[in-house]
């Protein structure tokens, strides 16, 4: 492999002859050779918006001349395009203040700029002005989670709810039996169990957009430890302009800098909503799951759609699949939160130092759930309802004499619905024989979908 040498503050260190980045940069793939997995592309295109809606502002303030502002922004926007993803190879697991994969972006923006200008442009005097790694940093993770939870996950909950209440709406008819402690109870409509599924995804979407605006307040402008040292105090403001023109959001300076740099909280406020959303998920895929179980021996109140062989060895066997990934996606995103928890602690006096881990974890978890909500909304248009054996049983579940508690009093309506089930008789044959209750008045107090009313 063809070399060249470059130098930092440490000396010479040798990088690959076509590599985009420097010396500071080969320096973190040597000392971080731990996973292989770098952080995610929408978290170095957050940082490359950063360095240029900085260079944005120092080019307003005449901090930094024309031509490199221009040209440290063309370079960004080439980088946020996806343009050079081998150009940020910096493992999750290095510095806990992200400074690494700082300097890595601004390396490599400075050798595109160069490369356009023709004259030298400095990684840490140029591309670097009035910034820090401790303030670009925890920006670039609330800038990304804040376009991801937005462009993403937000549309996709929205679809996922609408999907429920769609097929809620064409079942609002079909009466089933509703369960607790997973034994038979009342019966209730197809349209009130799914809507309590929709109120779930419709709380969780409120909740996350209850913390947007904490999200889009960034450390921007506190550089080393929220006291702004070397940013021109107009600086953050220009560049959260820059910003909301490119956005559509509406990012602004931190109200309190020491706060945006010695802790995560909104980070892992957010973590946390994210996982009462999988939560969520999770409840919904299991109660789909159950319903399909069967279609013999299970609840079989359902089929969802078949979409793939379910054994290799059992043949016309057909599986619940997409719930089953819903449900390790739900699995996977509370365990990630654990982690965030963890590092939300690790905020020691000025500055917290678990920041890639953070940024990793929470893009992560809003990816997989933005990817499986739609999945599960298509799933819920698609179930079937298998209604005669949802009636046969329904008819005789014995709970339904409930409705005579005030008629008959419990005890004696505990007997009848003992004998219905051990005799497998229908609830209202059993009632009539030990009540003088007419047929017709049994009838219309034990209607299951009078009882959903």
């Amino acid at each position: 492999m063809q070399t060249r040498i470059e130098h930092d503050s440490m000396g010479e260190i040798t990088v690959p002859a076509d590599a985009l980045y420097g010396a500071q940069t080969q320096r973190a793939i040597d000392n971080f050779p731990i996973s292989g997995q770098s952080l995610p592309p929408a978290f170095i295109a957050a940082v490359a918006k950063l360095k240029a809606a900085c260079a944005h502002a120092n080019g307003k303030l005449d901090r930094l001349d024309s031509a490199k502002s221009d040209a440290i922004i063309k370079a960004a926007h080439a980088v946020m395009a996806g343009k050079y993803p081998d150009a940020f190879p910096i493992d999750v697991y290095q510095t806990g203040s992200g400074t690494s994969t700082n300097m890595n972006v601004n390396e490599v923006l400075a050798h595109l700029a160069a490369a356009e200008l023709k004259q030298s442009v400095s990684a840490n005097d140029d591309v670097n002005m009035g910034q820090s790694s401790n303030d670009v940093i925890p920006s670039a993770l609330h800038v990304s989670c804040a376009l991801a939870l937005s462009r993403e996950l937000m549309p996709a909950l929205l679809e996922l709810e609408q999907a429920i209440l769609t097929k809620g709406e064409q079942l609002k008819d079909q009466v089933k039996t509703g369960r607790t402690h997973l034994m038979d109870a009342m019966p209730l409509r197809f349209d009130q169990e799914l809507g309590g599924w929709a109120t779930q995804i419709r709380y969780g979407a409120q909740r996350l957009e209850g913390l947007q605006s904490r999200l889009q307040q960034l450390a921007l402008g506190a550089t080393a430890i929220g006291t702004g040292i070397n940013a021109d105090p107009r600086q953050a403001q220009l560049a959260c302009d820059y910003l909301n023109q490119e956005t559509g959001l509406h990012f602004c300076p931190a109200d309190d800098y020491f706060y945006s740099l010695s802790c995560q909280d909104t980070a892992v406020e957010l973590s946390g909503q994210l996982k009462t959303l999988a939560v969520a998920l999770m409840k919904i895929a299991n109660d789909l799951r159950w319903m399909n179980s069967g279609p013999l021996t299970g609840i079989g109140e359902i089929q969802l759609p078949a979409l793939q062989p379910g054994s290799s060895i059992m043949p016309g066997k057909v599986n619940p699949v997409i719930p089953e990934a819903v449900a390790m996606v739900a699995a996977q995103v509370i365990g990630l939160d654990t982690a965030n928890t963890v590092a939300g602690q690790s905020g020691n006096f000025q500055l917290n130092v678990m920041l890639p881990l953070v940024a990793n974890n929470l893009l992560h978890m809003l990816e997989l759930l933005s990817n499986c909500a739609p999945l599960l909304g298509q799933a819920i248009s698609g179930f079937s309802v298998n209604q005669h054996h949802i009636d046969e049983n329904l008819a005789k579940n014995p709970i339904l004499v409930t409705a005579l508690n005030p008629v008959i009093g419990y005890e004696k309506a505990a007997k009848i619905a003992k004998q219905a089930y051990q005799e497998q008789r229908a609830i209202v044959d059993v009632a009539q024989e030990h009540t003088d209750i007419s047929l017709d008045e049994l009838h219309k107090l034990l209607d299951p979908a009078g009882l959903t009313r």
